[in-house]
């Protein structure tokens, strides 16, 4: 019996049992779509907190301001005026291997509107040197200079987001947006790719308005009791260690605080790995889960070949008995066993793509379907579905003739 005689043989006794057969998959499918979905999740997830930490720049450290309770500020007030220039400044000159330091403002933006229409954002004020110490390259215009910086520019960067809600895709350079009360002249557009996430169109460099620190500072009302600065962002050269200038950095700017806990130093490069550490702790635990609906789906094949071995005793008796060789009987019952772990697999990969885009436009959670999650699962199905096989197969090959012939 040639490949071609069993693959007819094998589709010809699975069709006459149809319905067996589609129960049969079922295991398989649901297996090969867990594993399709979780993975896709799981590897959306990762690219989202991957590309936020590499947009505060991996050779970066940056020293933010703790949220604390009104209560708790009124009390560290009184020694500490929280992050600020003053912290900035020492870092630039008393820690090796400092590059730039950048300030950045967070602006409580509760209206941002031009031309009729309006959209929400994050605002912030930024230093200019936050162009390329946060990573916020520009596709149209510029972005913030010294001069804007310190002549208190009304100007801002938008990100593609903002663009197309409030001009869609019309020329933005020199149109006028109004944050708050403070109307401001768009100078430059954030590179970026638009994308689709839950029912709602995104950028990938999210909704953002940059405009100079100094204007944000001046011209936008602040609670008197936060800190000049939201975050410091201290930009290190290629030769150190950013561990090691985080150390250096939280001394002293715990001596400048005067012992104060109202900041924080984050480490983007240490957030990475442990980013990275617990996608794969995830990864590993999700394809152990949908591993075993692949098992299940495996015994479930060999329960079905084994009693299909048993219903067709007297045919292979016959097949014997007509000249069939072993091999022959193994290769039809491996062949039926591969037919179901392929189609099973395939429908499977289809219906494990459905649920991830299906999780990304009703949940709004990102997901990535990639090409080794939708090869691995369909090559373990396959396997699994071979293996499942191999014992019903050898089963049915090694049945005696004469025996098999008077089974009724």
């Amino acid at each position: 019996m040639n490949a071609r005689e069993a693959l007819r043989t094998a589709t010809g006794n699975l069709s006459t049992h149809k319905l067996r057969t589609a129960l049969t998959m079922l295991g398989m499918i649901f297996g090969v779509s867990s594993v399709v979905s979780m993975l896709s999740i799981g590897a959306g997830a990762e690219r989202q907190a991957l590309e936020m930490i590499e947009q505060m720049g991996v050779r970066n450290v940056l020293v933010r301001g703790k949220e604390l309770k009104r209560e708790e500020l009124e009390l560290i007030r009184k020694k500490s005026p929280g992050v600020s220039w003053r912290d900035a400044q020492a870092i630039a000159e008393a820690v090796a291997g400092v590059s730039q330091v950048a300030g950045r403002v967070r602006i409580d933006a509760y209206k941002i509107l031009a031309q009729g229409a309006k959209t929400e954002a994050k605002v912030f004020g930024v230093s200019c040197q936050a162009g390329s110490s946060l990573i916020l390259p520009v596709r149209e215009g510029r972005f913030l200079d010294v001069y804007d910086e310190r002549t208190h520019g009304q100007v801002c960067v938008v990100s593609p987001g903002v663009r197309r809600d409030l001009f869609g895709y019309e020329q933005v350079i020199g149109r006028d947006l109004k944050v708050n009360d403070v109307w401001l002249e768009v100078v430059g557009v954030l590179a970026g790719n638009d994308v689709k996430e839950g029912n709602q169109e995104r950028s990938t460099a999210g909704r953002t308005i940059y405009l100079p620190v100094t204007t944000a500072v001046r011209k936008f009302d602040r609670d008197a009791l936060e800190a000049p600065l939201d975050e410091v962002v201290v930009q290190l050269d290629d030769r150190t260690s950013p561990l090691a200038a985080a150390a250096v950095i939280r001394g002293l700017v715990d001596r400048i605080h005067g012992g104060a806990q109202d900041y924080e130093v984050v480490v983007p490069e240490e957030l990475l790995n442990q980013s990275r550490r617990t996608q794969r702790i995830f990864s590993i635990v999700m394809g152990a889960i949908a591993g075993i609906s692949l098992l299940v789906g495996g015994i479930g094949i060999m329960n079905i070949m084994l009693a299909t071995v048993f219903e067709r005793t007297r045919e292979i008796g016959i097949r014997r008995a007509v000249g069939a060789r072993r091999r022959d009987i193994r290769d039809q019952f491996l062949t039926e066993a591969f037919m179901i772990s392929v189609i099973g697999g395939m429908a499977g990969v289809v219906l494990g793509v459905g649920l991830a885009k299906a999780v990304a436009f009703y949940a709004g959670w990102p997901t990535l379907v990639t090409l080794w999650s939708i090869i691995a699962s369909a090559g373990v199905s396959v396997a699994v579905g071979l293996a499942s096989g191999l014992y019903p197969a050898y089963r049915a090959a090694n049945l005696d003739p004469i025996e098999a012939l008077r089974y009724e």
